[in-house]
């Protein structure tokens, strides 16, 4: 695999039969990671192109040797005026996605720039690939509108990458480590030696 295309569902936050169809892996509202009906290798190479129903059909003209993932919500969402519907996707789902996508980008040995790792609605701008005004990911929790398609999927980029090379790991608490109390010369212990018998024969 060579590509991961990042979409949401437009349905519920739970993974449904058409999400599992459609995606080989579907991120839950609550971050659960559900697997989807298609293994990973039915879209390497997709055999039977006209055939969804053996492959995971996520993106018109891009599915062959990409793997789909979703976060399932934003059913009812409109772009313009924007509305998140009764089912956004959420900070804790966005959290698991880059999760999941970093592992994948490990497993499969995919790096993570604008044409290998990017959103739905960055594909037919990046690839030239038409893609109907699909809008996916545009919106993320927090944002008062639909954004920009390539801003958010930088950020998600810049999200995933330090996720997949584990630099977070870095950033740890340096530990204190206890100096050796200094070793006493030779001169030293027979000076406290002898002052020690002094003392000892006045007393």
């Amino acid at each position: 695999m060579n590509r991961i295309i990042i979409h949401w569902t437009a349905g519920g936050n739970k993974a449904n039969a058409t999400d599992k169809r459609h995606y080989h892996t579907i991120v839950e509202g609550d971050g659960n990671i559900v697997s989807g009906n298609h293994p990973v290798s039915a879209n390497d190479p997709i055999r039977h192109p006209n055939d969804g129903s053996t492959y995971a059909a996520h993106t018109r003209g891009a599915n062959t040797k990409a793997i789909g993932i979703a976060m399932a919500g934003m059913r009812g969402a409109k772009e313009r005026p924007f509305d998140h519907g009764p089912s956004p996707i959420t900070k804790v789902q966005v959290a698991a996605l880059v999760a999941e996508v970093a592992r994948l980008c490990r497993a499969n040995g995919i790096p993570v720039t604008r044409e290998t790792v990017l959103t739905h609605a960055e594909v037919q701008s990046t690839l030239g690939i038409a893609q109907r005004n699909k809008w996916d990911v545009m919106w993320l929790p927090g944002m008062a509108a639909a954004g920009d398609a390539h801003k958010i999927g930088d950020h998600l980029r810049e999200r995933i990458a330090v996720s997949a090379s584990n630099k977070s790991a870095l950033h740890t608490t340096p530990r204190t480590v206890a100096r050796p109390a200094p070793v006493k010369s030779l001169w030293a212990r027979i000076l406290e030696l002898l002052a020690s018998l002094i003392k000892g024969k006045r007393t």
